[in-house]
């Protein structure tokens, strides 16, 4: 059975890159959620007036990788502690985001960055990542899905810088 959950970390082909290497994820796609807008387009979501925050909707095998295992990669991938921020890409569309779909992923997004701020891994820095009810996911432009698996050369500046 298939499940799903949605992360917003930056750039959102670099997110979606990360994610479909994790095994039991059995696809990714990228898109724009968490804002008002109706029917966004990545230039309304880049001018920052959207509310969106650029996204990835995770399918996954509940049977093969877990709901904290995904947390656990989305801490790996970015910063959590910068706001509206991802290495050299700035606004709110670049935010760290949980998007809940269950009251059951909410306790663990929640638990989750409970323990990554006690591990000690991030020094003194908070956890900004704000986690939120899930709304509704607008699915991006054709040529953002799987841009690096179609040779996208250029990336986002958060890919070329290595976050």
């Amino acid at each position: 059975m298939t499940e799903k959950a949605i992360f917003a970390a930056g750039c959102f082909w670099h997110v979606e890159e990360a994610f479909s290497k994790v095994s039991g994820v059995t696809s990714t796609r990228v898109g724009y959620t968490g804002g008002e807008s109706p029917n966004p387009t990545y230039e309304e979501v880049c001018s920052g007036k959207t509310g969106h925050a650029e996204s990835v909707e995770v399918e996954y095998d509940g049977s093969k990788v877990s709901y904290d295992q995904l947390l656990d990669a989305f801490w790996k991938m970015h910063d959590p502690t910068t706001v509206n921020r991802q290495g050299p890409d700035m606004g709110e569309q670049y935010r760290s985001a949980i998007f809940y779909l269950t009251p059951e992923q909410r306790a663990a997004a929640f638990a989750s960055k409970e323990r990554l701020e006690r591990s000690g891994r991030l020094g003194k820095r908070s956890v900004v990542t704000q986690i939120m009810p899930a709304k509704t996911f607008f699915g991006a432009e054709d040529y953002h899905q799987k841009y690096f698996q179609k040779g996208g050369r250029f990336g986002c500046r958060s890919c070329r810088t290595g976050l």
